[in-house]
């Protein structure tokens, strides 16, 4: 009997695949567009493809070279053969799963875009409509994938027969993932940040031309970015953290044995089964017309797939966890700080609020007063976001200690809770990544319009307004997707902080219930700490120094082009966007190996040096401790500080305080040009990053002992 949960679970995660094939084949179906519109859509497509494949050999490569050290070092490190081909095996599953969701996404969104241009000359809610679907490709394939490998690890390695061990043996699939999503979203944002950056200061500042302006040789490059960036970036983001919070839930779910047996270990896969469920009917449940507001189009459909996630999660605790109902309110406790984090997200970002409108009437005074009430901005929103997640964390530990479990401990039990309150914010996952990835697909559409002079006639300039419309609420689920991600990010984190306690307890055969403090008055355990709060530093370091690096190349090129060929400017000739797209390609691959391999080597080699202090174990749990919550505060500071800097100059270039073309708006744009890398590149990635300090500790635990 217990068995068919399982297999329920490998069915749903089947089904997921299957919807989103059929969702990909129905848009594919949708009108092309004109030829000028195909023609600006196939150099976006191409763009976006080479520079995937050329970033994929880089990763896998790098990937290949760190299964065989993972081989090599449970092989000799007493874990014997059998152990390290499973850790080997999962690594290596994970990876390609994470490159997978993220491809299979962008491949879509590519070809999404042009047919929402063409969909908008006759209705927005069509348009609407097919760039959902196609972002709900990205959003099921992303979590129907890290489902179905964790699922199908879990039976193969024989988890029905084992259940408490087979979960430690596939943390390596959680870092597999992490590893793909860590160079991802590093290459993705730099890409884009690079040629958004170069676009902007001598295409709309130096030039004076449009955003969009077919004149600009790094607009290609521009929309490319959106593509490698957000779709494919962020898709290979959400699939890590499904999947390690996923397995950080199993492991933790094993001290609950005793009480609920295997159906407490299998309970994260179901509940991520009926959240995918969930998800699917809300991006159904989309309508609308013509007239209203598409963001309560999309609303509607978050809210259906709410209620559907909770629904299940009750279904779930009723059947697998015996009806304990403490379990149920954790997890809806973990619902509603993923809801909080959104308005919060929502009010800092959007300009109708306070924070953006204070930025905008800074620029009045210039671009330094501009940054001066940005970065102040960021430093004050990060307070609200940690009180929510400290709510959530203290409350769902206190349900889970106090759910009366028997024979199981009320701290094992209280874990658990924080587990499920992170499985209840991760439970609309497919449906927040289908609305991420409507962003970059509407502002591809907008540029397709913009770009192939579509705008031209009163037929034109409906169209125009209409993708103006949808881009907005693009621009809007992008912020709010970010704001989801590093609260999620957060509660996985926790998470895997406690399964990797709980992995260290089990190799040196403690038993669960047992304690094992990080006492930071030791000094081996206070430099850990402060290590791991440095490394999240200069790691945003090299992340926005590489934007700034790829940024210096593609404007000295789109320079050199409006000098020797003034027939661009003039409309006469067009301009090489080629070349662009592949300068920025070259320079991102080349700048984002350094974070990374930072990020990849330093717990490991915190817990190597200070094993010789006999405190590896709890160094590397100080590292990883202090290094998350300093990742989750710089992360909410770069992602909200970014955020309202872009929309400070859309609240100017609205007509207010000047508008367009004004000294204000001068101001403005220097100040969207600082917060690019803020919250397309440093931030993102930083969500990735603590999360994959998580996963490689817990692989890597063996070595710190």
């Amino acid at each position: 009997m217990q068995s068919m949960y399982l297999y329920a679970v490998l069915a749903i995660s089947i089904l997921g695949i299957a919807v989103a094939a059929a969702l990909a084949r129905s848009v594919i179906r949708q009108d092309a567009g004109t030829p000028q519109m195909q023609r600006i859509s196939n150099a976006i497509k191409l763009g976006a493809e080479a520079f995937l494949r050329r970033q994929n050999r880089t990763i896998f490569s790098l990937a290949l070279a760190l299964a065989v050290v993972i081989f090599a070092g449970y092989s000799f490190s007493g874990g014997g053969t059998a152990l390290a081909v499973r850790m080997t095996v999962s690594f290596v599953l994970g990876a390609a799963c994470s490159a997978l969701a993220g491809f299979s996404g962008m491949w879509v969104s590519i070809r999404t875009n042009i047919r929402v241009a063409s969909a908008a000359r006759s209705s927005m809610r069509g348009a609407m409509q097919i760039a959902l679907r196609g972002g709900a490709v990205t959003g099921f394939s992303v979590v129907a994938l890290s489902l179905l490998g964790v699922a199908a690890l879990f039976l193969l390695f024989g988890g029905l027969e084992d259940p408490i061990t087979v979960p430690r043996q596939i943390v390596a699939f959680g870092f597999g993932a992490s590893f793909v999503a860590l160079f991802a979203q590093l290459g993705g944002g730099i890409f884009t940040k690079a040629a958004d950056v170069g676009a902007d200061l001598v295409g709309k500042v130096e030039a004076g031309i449009p955003e969009d302006d077919h004149r600009n040789p790094a607009v290609i490059a521009d929309l490319v970015g959106d593509n490698v960036g957000d779709c494919a970036g962020r898709g290979a983001d959400l699939f890590e953290s499904t999947a390690a919070e996923n397995i950080g839930a199993m492991i933790l779910a094993a001290a609950l044995y005793p009480a609920f047996g295997i159906k407490g270990i299998l309970f994260p896969l179901v509940v991520r089964a009926f959240g995918l469920i969930g998800s699917i009917i809300g991006v159904f449940a989309v309508g609308g017309d013509e007239d209203s507001d598409p963001m309560h189009s999309l609303n509607r459909g978050f809210y259906v797939a709410v209620a559907l996630a909770t629904a299940g999660f009750g279904a779930a605790v009723y059947l697998l966890l015996d009806g304990s109902w403490n379990y149920f309110f954790a997890g809806l406790l973990g619902i509603a700080t993923s809801i909080l984090f959104v308005f919060i997200t929502q009010y800092y970002t959007e300009t109708k609020y306070r924070p953006v409108q204070d930025i905008a009437k800074a620029c009045l005074t210039g671009a330094a007063t501009n940054i001066i009430s940005g970065f102040a901005v960021g430093l004050e929103c990060v307070a609200a976001p940690v009180l929510v997640i400290v709510i959530a964390i203290l409350g769902s530990y206190y349900l889970g200690a106090h759910a009366g479990i028997a024979n199981v401990s009320a701290h094992s039990a209280g874990l658990f809770g924080t587990a499920i309150a992170t499985m209840g914010m991760l439970s609309t996952a497919g449906y927040i990544l289908a609305m991420d990835t409507f962003g970059p697909i509407t502002d591809n559409a907008g540029g397709i319009v913009e770009m192939s002079h579509n705008v031209a006639t009163a037929e034109g300039d409906l169209v125009r307004e209409r993708m103006d419309r949808l881009d907005a609420v693009g621009n809007t689920t992008k912020a709010l997707t970010k704001g989801y991600a590093v609260g999620s990010a957060a509660l996985a984190a926790f998470l895997l902080f406690s399964a990797y306690i709980d992995q260290v307890k089990s190799l040196l055969h403690l038993p669960p219930a047992s304690d094992f403090p990080i006492d930071l008055g030791q000094v081996p355990v206070f430099a850990g700490a402060l290590l791991g709060a440095m490394l999240v530093f200069l790691f945003s370091s090299f992340a926005i120094k590489a934007v700034g690096k790829c940024a210096q190349t593609i404007i000295q090129e789109v320079r050199r082009q409006f000098k020797a060929d003034p027939g661009i400017m003039a409309g006469t000739s067009d301009p090489d966007y080629s070349t662009c797209v592949d300068i920025v390609t070259r320079s991102a691959l080349k700048e984002m190996v350094v974070p990374g391999l930072l990020a990849v080597a330093g717990p490991v080699v915190v817990g190597v040096v200070f094993r010789q202090f006999h405190a590896g174990a709890t160094a590397v749990a100080a590292f990883l401790m202090v290094g998350t919550i300093a990742g989750i505060l710089m992360a909410l500071l770069m992602n909200n500080a970014g955020g309202a800097w872009d929309n400070a100059k859309k609240f100017i270039e609205l007509g207010h305080l000047g508008g367009k073309g004004s000294d204000a708006h001068k101001a403005a744009v220097v100040g969207d040009t600082v917060g690019d890398p803020f919250k397309d590149t440093a931030g993102p990635s930083l969500h990735v990053l603590i999360k994959l300090l998580s996963t490689i500790t817990l692989v890597a635990a063996p070595l710190f002992l």
